[in-house]
């Protein structure tokens, strides 16, 4: 694949200087602001004219032909660049039509100033929305501008601030986000709000918290980063427990292979999967680890399971349970493993049961630990004790709703898992849209790689393959976690691209790991 195809595929950044892709609060983001002013120096005024210039030139882009514009704003900053951004269209031609919500309250310094400047401009028509029957019609070929409020908003909206948000989610027109949606809130849950449905969101500078929630999806279209220039020195100097791994974070994770090395040095995973009519979870699962660059692995099966293992997996070693038809037992010797992957297509068997917990008492290093197993731990809570520090599980958010409880919203969903991994000292990645991987000191990993078409039965046994795979090569636990999660949603972007989304099934993406590997170098 031509090198310009792979990018395409690739989550892209204006950050390509930064170390990670960081996450901030709506507060440390208005710190942010601060600093630059402070630090720059630039007065708030210029660097909203900068903000709203970077969203006035991706209209242009993106729509070049549309002429008409309404402009929906509140009294805030968020609004002060939706009133410069007007001014930016009408200097360009366009027929723009601003609606200012009024609340008989002064707007901010810049939100004035920006409207002082408009009565510059005779053609603009500005409108100030105090009642019901004052809410614009946005009918016809307008675009929409929601500069209503933005990301600093904390608290849900009603009355006239909800009936025009009913409105403009009524109109079926183009409607284009600043910062955030209106509504929507940036650090917590936002699903009982009246939140506008944009079409495109042009996020200024950095990610919210709240994009990464598969909830808010509906509300946020497509997201467009637009780097506004704030000061470099508060990104590479604030911290945050909020992260959104691109490929430039992944490539150091790369684990090395000396030119002198043989199999012995890439480690020797045991998987223990498979039982009678699930050997394909088994087969995925050893593939993928084949393809994480592992020395060796040995796969314990079911005896019905044998032949179908090693005609399937001819690289892969076997030993056989005495069952015929599910995991019975522990292998006698586990100290000859450097890493152990249980779970796929296990069933939960009592005596697979058994067996799993004799394997979490008998095996000393951390382990990957995936479907079956966890729903076996979810009915047997003892268990939990029993899962040495910093091994990995990868439930999907039905498996995680087993094991710690249900969740009312991905932000408490997202909560329960950063408290389980600091109690219980394990990594979770909780599979899903930007699959998010917890770690035991609270850091949060968003994965910035994959796509809707891996939502297939399958997906997550090669994952778990994958990560027992890396753990045997001795790099640590969140390590390769976080590699696992992104090379597994590379191969599936490259394999998307190859078949379609709708087409795409696991062993497409294992036959997409190789240049997903190549793609870190």
């Amino acid at each position: 694949m031509a090198d310009r195809s792979l990018k395409a595929l690739l989550v892209s950044t204006n950050f390509q200087n930064f170390p990670f892709m960081k996450i901030f609060s709506a507060a440390q983001t208005r710190a942010w602001d601060e600093y630059t002013i402070r630090e720059e120096p630039i007065t708030s005024e210029q660097l909203m004219e900068r903000a709203a210039n970077r969203c006035f030139t991706w209209l242009m882009a993106s729509y070049p032909a549309q002429q008409h514009y309404t402009v929906l704003c509140g009294k805030g900053n968020n609004g002060g660049d939706g009133l410069a951004i007007a001014r930016m269209l009408a200097h360009q031609g366009k027929d723009v039509h601003v609606h200012v919500l009024e609340f008989g309250h002064l707007g901010t310094a810049d939100f004035q100033l920006n409207l002082s400047r408009l009565h510059q401009y005779p053609q603009i028509s500005i409108r100030f929305i105090q009642q019901p029957d004052q809410l614009p019609e946005l009918i016809g070929p307008t675009l929409v501008i929601d500069a209503l409020y933005g990301s600093g908003l904390n608290r849900s909206l009603e009355g006239l601030s909800a009936q025009l948000v009913q409105r403009l989610n009524e109109s079926g027109c183009i409607c284009v986000a600043i910062d955030l949606p209106s509504g929507l809130f940036a650090d917590s849950p936002s699903l009982a709000n009246p939140v506008v449905k944009a079409t495109h969101t042009l996020c200024l500078q950095g990610y919210k918290l709240a994009m990464m929630m598969a909830e808010n999806e509906i509300f946020l279209g497509q997201i467009h980063l637009l780097n506004i220039g704030l000061h470099q020195g508060f990104y590479t100097y604030c911290d945050t427990n909020f992260h959104l791994q691109l490929l430039d974070d992944i490539k150091p994770l790369s684990p090395a292979r000396p030119r002198s090395a043989h199999k012995g040095n890439f480690g020797h995973a045991l998987l223990v999967c498979g039982s009678i009519g699930k050997m394909g979870a088994a087969v995925l699962a050893a593939k993928g680890a084949l393809r994480s660059g592992v020395g060796l692995l040995t796969c314990q099966v079911p005896s019905q399971g044998t032949f179908i293992m090693q005609t399937a997996v001819p690289e892969a070693m076997c030993t056989i349970d005495k069952e015929s038809d599910l995991i019975s037992e522990s292998p006698t010797d586990l100290s000859g493993f450097q890493a152990l992957g249980i779970g796929p297509g296990l069933g939960t068997d009592p005596k697979t049961a058994a067996a799993l917990e004799k394997m979490l008492t008998s095996f000393v290093r951390p382990l990957v630990i995936d479907a079956d197993a966890l729903n076996i731990i979810a009915t047997h809570r003892h268990l939990f004790k029993l899962i040495p520090p910093n091994s990995i599980v990868t439930p999907h958010p039905k498996e995680f709703a087993r094991l710690f409880g249900e969740s009312a919203n991905d932000f408490e969903r997202m909560q329960k898992a950063i408290e389980a991994a600091h109690h219980h000292k394990i990594i979770i990645v909780v599979k899903g849209h930007h699959s998010m991987i917890v770690c035991p000191d609270g850091k949060v990993y968003f994965n910035g790689s994959g796509n809707p078409g891996m939502a297939t039965g399958g997906m997550g046994d090669v994952l778990t393959g994958i990560i027992t795979g890396l753990m045997a090569q001795q790099v640590s636990a969140v390590t390769a976690a976080r590699l696992g999660v992104y090379l597994h949603g590379l191969a599936g972007n490259l394999a998307a691209s190859a078949v379609s989304q709708p087409a795409l099934l696991p062993s497409d993406l294992l036959d997409h790991l190789g240049a997903a590997w190549l793609s870190l170098d």
